[in-house]
């Protein structure tokens, strides 16, 4: 494709709707009301390629069977669009065919063809993972952690993500400093590109004992780093609810919005979903629900289904 092509598409998908790096939405047209309510639904929703990790030969689990092609990040925006009718995506490291910048055009490419929106990147990577070095009493060896985060801010740059969700590695819950240190030299990096860079309440931190989390936030300077509240990430119902609360204050960007099971009504019975998005109302969110389906059965039915309740009750 001549390039002056690939960025005439580009003009026209940016002015299509879609959701700015600031989290606002824009539209070419004025729908009716009712079309209007719907399109404001679908943009307060984005679509995780975690829910479909098992047809990624990266991240395909050996005891999964069910048929299905595999999949390619490159055919993801374009498979979602169709199905769901969902513009926004969150594309997890473990999915990228590469780095290159030819490879990122193409994904790029296929965001303004579909005229669709990376809203976050899960950067999963050994340095920022249960076992990382991006907490490390060490200041040389969390600064060699950084280096291995930074290109992926870059790449989020690139595709014009909001955010990157870093996990903190291995952390001393007793002395948050070195954790906070490692944040607060990232966003330094991650702010000059207009990229906000967020925490979950995942692995070993911040999933029993979600306080931490906030203490993290106030150490690292606020505003600095955010929260990334996932719904089911919590051992029980009452952590769940005081967790969330405490989390929905520091989101801004994004939250993951989990299918595990359903009734045969087709709502989520592992965990209490009215709540978690009622809790999310009250803080006042205005980010993006992702949906993360990780539970058993069909992907392509469990996304469905976590779409079906997230419409619900936005």
């Amino acid at each position: 494709m001549l390039r002056r092509d690939f960025l005439a598409r580009l003009a026209a998908g940016a002015a299509s709707v879609g959701l700015g790096r600031d989290g606002s939405t824009f539209a070419t047209t004025t729908p009716t009301h009712a079309v209007a309510s719907a399109a404001a639904k679908l943009q307060r929703i984005s679509i995780s390629t975690w829910s479909l990790h098992n047809y990624f030969r990266a991240t395909r689990r050996s005891n999964f069977n069910l048929p299905g092609p595999m999949l390619a990040l490159l055919d993801f925006p374009d498979l979602i669009v169709d199905r769901y009718k969902v513009h926004h995506f969150e594309f997890c490291t473990t999915h990228f065919g590469s780095t290159e910048p030819t490879y990122l055009r193409e994904v790029k490419y296929a965001l303004v063809r579909t005229q669709s929106t990376v809203v976050n990147i899960p950067v999963d990577i050994p340095e920022c993972g249960r076992h990382g070095t991006f907490s490390d009493p060490d200041r040389k060896t969390r600064m060699a952690a950084l280096d291995a985060i930074k290109p992926w801010v870059d790449v989020a740059y690139t595709l014009g993500a909001r955010s990157v969700r870093v996990g903190p590695g291995k952390v001393d819950p007793e002395n948050l400093t070195p954790t906070a240190e490692a944040y607060k030299a990232l966003a330094i990096y991650a702010q000059a590109k207009g990229i906000r860079v967020i925490v979950e309440n995942h692995g070993d931190f911040g999933t029993d004992h979600p306080e931490d989390l906030v203490k993290l936030f106030k150490l690292a300077g606020l505003g600095r780093i955010g929260a990334l509240p996932d719904f089911a990430n919590f051992p029980d119902e009452p952590t769940r609810e005081m967790g969330l609360k405490l989390l929905f204050p520091y989101a801004s960007t994004v939250c993951h919005a989990k299918g595990l099971e359903f009734d045969a009504d087709g709502a989520e019975k592992a965990f209490n979903f009215p709540q978690a998005m009622e809790i999310a109302r009250k803080a006042g969110f205005r980010g993006v629900y992702s949906i993360e389906f990780d539970g058993p059965g069909d992907p392509y039915e469990g996304i469905q289904k976590t779409l079906d309740e997230l419409l619900k009750y936005l």
